[in-house]
């Protein structure tokens, strides 16, 4: 018998001691950040502040403080790591709860003190392991006998749910809580009595698996799936403690998958979970909704985490219980949670080490089997938090709110380090500690493992994740933090963000502009510019990078946004959507120089403060609002294709000779009249919208020839812009040069456009834009980076055919076009300006869904005539 000097035994308390001052400064200091969170979110010293959990606190360092001088003189040789770990675990845990909800924080203050003053009343008792030992029949058929109770008089303390609880007027007890405890102490004691290595493996799992297959069976008709997987766990895990032999671990693994096959095919609820946990990204706002918010928590936490009370956990369903992790992860990171799961890894090994030196198999087995309970619970908890699992459940020992689950975690606490009491006598006779290292090293692993997958989401995935349009903190931060505005040309507001701290809303000062500036709405996400530009407007971008990260760092959120200058001009924007308004089709207006976005229009639209009211109108409305036609919309050209034939046309050969027989056949069909007032030539009919004349020019040329000048205008190519563009489909195979007019080519409003600015900019094609500028902090406006334009093909006359094409006595070209589709046909009216334009060159693409070529023609020419206007 080896006697514990009593050198050792102060070492061990004044270790004990420094751990718990440890924990005590974590705690104090966490809720000091806590309390002043309010002042660092709305950045102002008059703020309400947070103060309902130093009552939680102050509970917390009193009855710990008991505790650890009743623990000196009631079991002084305990081991000194124990009470401090489940101390920072229990302080971090009711912190967390008092910061989603101060109600439920003091409910758990108040189960806090039952369960430290229950601890209490355990290590004061007497030879209490061998009484647990000697009535474990009759412990574990109460606990059976009360999971039976709530299958009559079961209750959800939330009113609507799984009824698990026995109800005691505002009292709330999970009997499968004790349930969990009750079996490991009944396996201990049991196998414990056996002489275990004379049996076969068949006589060792008889009599236990009958209590098994009692315990699942009640919890499988309440549908506590996940305290069934848990007990089935604890089961193999307590089997392979006593025996050591690999075979429970085999059997016990295809019971475990039988169990699992079986109840995805027989229970809708494991079914949902499990396809849930496969692939939640398939219906993340409905069934996998609590999974992918939670890992949205994890990423928004990121390395170093929001910081206490500046996170949003409370969007994540049941944050104070099942996705308490989550909530500990997104406001203290990565390094918060790996420091978290650490202590959970000290617990392990200081369990297995007390289980070692137990001086009886009946100590030695429950050590480990309350260790591993307490542990298995915390991995298959996180690991669903983190998807590593399926979701199941059950609470986080220590951390998570519910008195049940905390007083079952304290008790088994106080039966562990009752285990290590006694270490003056030696241990217990050990054929092999191969089951406890083992046992341990798969826990550690497991353990490792979620630090891992959490640094794969809280890192490597979080700007993935969190640039999701159903990421509500996106939502949040715009409150709080101001959202640079977007501009026209001129600094005229378009998107502005109004209010103050805490209450700022996006204002959208010219709401017809929508389908192109778009919107940023937590419950819709974002579109347009909104969405391509929101790394300047958030704050992102155009910051120095120590800006940002200080502002994270003190207040975990971005710096305020920056304002973006757009190429958008107000007056003539208006004016163009005034002209199509009533009409469905778009305009756009390009500087054909410098390839500035003028304006952009698409009718209908939507106004972006009314997505709430309207939402569901606008998806299902047959005239699509939302869509922006202008770049989205794809029209077949068909005779609009005509100005481009030309400048081909012009070049190669030079142009037919235009006799009657010839002016007859190509001015056959036309969109409008053909002008009388002078001698028609090519131009007249093209600029009329003739589509023989168009098919009677590309007579002369090969599919490849056109194909070849097309492709130089961007007809044929997807351009490049901030907001989302239409790709053109598949292009068709092309055996003779009329099937290009007659087949009809999609293409945009706005490839119409760049292409038509190439005719007025001399045969260079511009690449269109839309943000010019951006207002940083320490530089002021800096100029975005634009491409230069690109030559189109050298088998084009441009001078020549804007001549052809020009209105007499205006600096303007035009022509009309006409397209088909098999639901309705369209109108084309393409115009820019000639060499005659005193100021920048600029083109016009209008596109009406109707057969309307005069009202085109109408419409074209008075926006380029607002130019003319225009100082």
């Amino acid at each position: 018998m080896n006697s514990l000097p009593s050198e050792q035994i102060s070492n061990q308390v004044r270790l004990q001691n420094r751990l718990l001052y440890i924990a005590a400064g974590f705690v104090v200091v966490f809720a000091l950040i806590l309390t002043l969170s309010p002042a660092v979110r709305y950045n102002s010293w008059l703020v309400a502040y947070r103060w309902h959990h130093w009552i939680g606190v102050l509970t917390w360092g009193l009855g710990f403080y008991l505790t650890q001088k009743n623990l000196i003189r009631r079991l002084p040789d305990n081991d000194p790591y124990l009470l401090p770990s489940a101390g920072l675990l229990s302080g971090w845990g009711l912190l967390t709860i008092y910061r989603l909800d101060p109600l439920l924080g003091i409910k758990q203050t108040i189960w806090l003190a039952v369960c430290l003053v229950w601890l209490n009343v355990l290590i004061g008792i007497p030879n209490l392991l061998d009484l647990l030992r000697r009535y474990k029949y009759l412990l574990l058929t109460a606990g059976l006998s009360l999971t039976a109770i709530t299958l009559l008089f079961g209750t959800y303390p939330g009113g609507t749910g799984p009824g698990l609880w026995l109800g005691f007027g505002s009292i709330y007890l999970q009997p499968s809580e004790l349930l969990k405890l009750l079996l490991v102490l009944y396996l201990s004691a049991y196998l414990a009595g056996k002489h275990l290595a004379h049996l076969r493996i068949l006589e060792i799992l008889k009599p236990t698996f009958v209590i098994i297959l009692v315990a699942t069976a009640l919890l499988l008709v309440q549908r506590d799936l996940g305290t069934t997987a848990l007990i089935l766990i604890i089961y193999t895990i307590c089997l392979y403690i006593a025996t050591g032999r690999l075979e429970v671990l085999l059997i016990s693994f295809f019971l475990l998958a039988f169990a699992g096959l079986t109840g995805y095919a027989l229970f809708d609820v494991i079914r949902l979970r499990i396809e849930a946990w496969l692939n939640p990204w398939l219906d993340p706002s409905g069934r996998s909704y609590q999974i992918v918010q939670s890992l949205l928590a994890v990423a928004a936490g990121g390395v170093i985490g929001q910081g206490p009370g500046l996170g949003s956990p409370g969007v994540v369903p049941v944050a104070h219980s099942d996705f308490i992790f989550a909530a500990i992860a997104e406001e203290t990171g990565l390094a918060g949670s790996v420091g978290l799961l650490m202590v959970f890894g000290l617990l392990v090994s200081r369990g297995f080490i007390l289980s070692l030196k137990a001086n009886t198999h009946f100590k030695r087995y429950l050590a480990a089997g309350l260790t591993a309970s307490l542990i298995v619970q915390a991995i298959l908890i996180i690991g669903g938090n983190l998807r590593l699992l399926p979701l199941t459940g059950v609470t986080l020992p220590f951390l998570s709110y519910g008195g049940s689950s905390l007083l079952t975690s304290f008790t088994c606490l106080a039966l562990i380090m009752m285990t290590g009491s006694e270490m003056d006598e030696d241990p217990a006779p050990l054929v092999s500690a191969k089951p406890q290292i083992i046992l341990s090293g798969i826990l550690l692993l497991g353990i490792f493992s979620l630090g891992l997958v959490n640094a794969w989401w809280s890192y490597l995935r979080a700007d993935s994740l969190l640039s999701r349009t159903d990421n509500p903190r996106r939502g949040i931060s715009d409150r709080f933090v101001q959202r640079g505005a977007l501009l026209d040309r001129a600094n005229r507001p378009i998107n502005i963000t109004e209010g103050t701290q805490g209450s700022y809303v996006r204002k959208y000062i010219y709401p017809s502009l929508a389908t192109t500036t778009g919107y940023t709405s937590p419950a819709y996400g974002q579109a347009g510019l909104e969405a391509a530009l929101d790394g300047y407007l958030r704050g992102l971008q155009g910051a120095a990078s120590s800006t940002i990260w200080w502002n994270h760092l003190l207040f975990g959120q971005p710096p305020a946004g920056i304002d973006v200058r757009l190429s958008i001009d107000l007056n003539l924007q208006a004016f163009t959507d005034k002209t199509l308004s009533g009409k469905k089709g778009a305009a756009v207006l390009l500087n054909a120089r410098t390839g500035e976005i003028l304006a952009i229009s698409s009718s209908p639209g939507f106004d972006p403060s009314t997505l709430e009211k309207q939402w569901k109108n606008l998806v299902n409305s047959p005239d699509t609002p939302l869509l922006n036609r202008a770049v989205q919309g794809l029209y077949p050209a068909n005779s609009a294709l005509g100005p481009f034939i030309l400048s081909t046309a012009t070049q190669q050969g030079g142009l037919p000779p235009l006799d009657a027989a010839t002016l007859a056949q190509a001015s056959r069909t036309c969109a409008l009249p053909v002008p009388t007032k002078s001698v028609p030539n090519w131009g007249t009919l093209i600029s009329s919208g003739c589509e023989p004349a168009g098919l009677m020019l590309t007579s002369n040329f090969s599919a490849l020839q056109i194909q070849q000048v097309l492709n130089s205008y961007g007809l044929t190519a997807q351009p490049e812009l901030l907001i989302p563009v239409a790709k053109n489909p598949n292009l068709p195979v092309i055996t003779n040069s009329t099937q290009w007019i007659e087949d009809g080519l999609l293409v945009t409003p706005l490839q119409m456009a760049i292409a038509s600015a190439a005719l007025s900019n001399g045969g260079k094609r511009p690449i269109p834009l839309l943000a010019m500028a951006v207002h940083t902090p320490h530089q002021g406006w800096v100029v975005l980076a634009s491409k230069p334009a690109d030559s189109i093909s050298p088998n084009t006359n441009v001078e020549q055919t804007v001549s052809l094409l020009s209105r007499s006595g205006t600096p303007f070209w035009e022509s009309i076009g006409k397209g088909s589709t098999p639901s309705s046909p369209v109108t084309w009216y393409l115009g820019g300006t000639t060499k005659d334009w005193y100021g920048q060159p600029v083109s016009l693409a209008v596109l009406l869904e109707e057969d309307n070529p005069v009202f085109a023609q109408q419409a074209g020419r008075s926006i380029l005539q607002q130019i003319l206007n225009m100082p």
